[in-house]
């Protein structure tokens, strides 16, 4: 197979590998949160869960251990 087969589509979004990191800075924009979050791949990710973040400021994934913090 070629290189250009395999390449990803340069007109489609840039997706942010799920479960990658283990931080993560989100706004009130991103609300309601869940993780994985839209626009991650997801075909190695865990189920969705949504997170409070908005109750303390920060939430973690009770799944994959991801850090999320509410920026103001």
């Amino acid at each position: 197979m070629s290189e250009a087969a395999v390449s990803p589509n340069p007109s489609s979004p840039k997706l942010i590998p799920a479960n990658a990191e283990h931080r993560y800075t989100v706004t009130r924009a991103d609300l309601p949160l869940s993780c994985p979050m839209p626009g991650m791949t997801l075909w190695n990710s865990h189920p969705k869960v949504y997170l409070p973040v908005e109750a303390t400021g920060s939430a973690q994934c009770p799944y994959c251990g991801a850090i999320y913090s509410l920026a103001d």
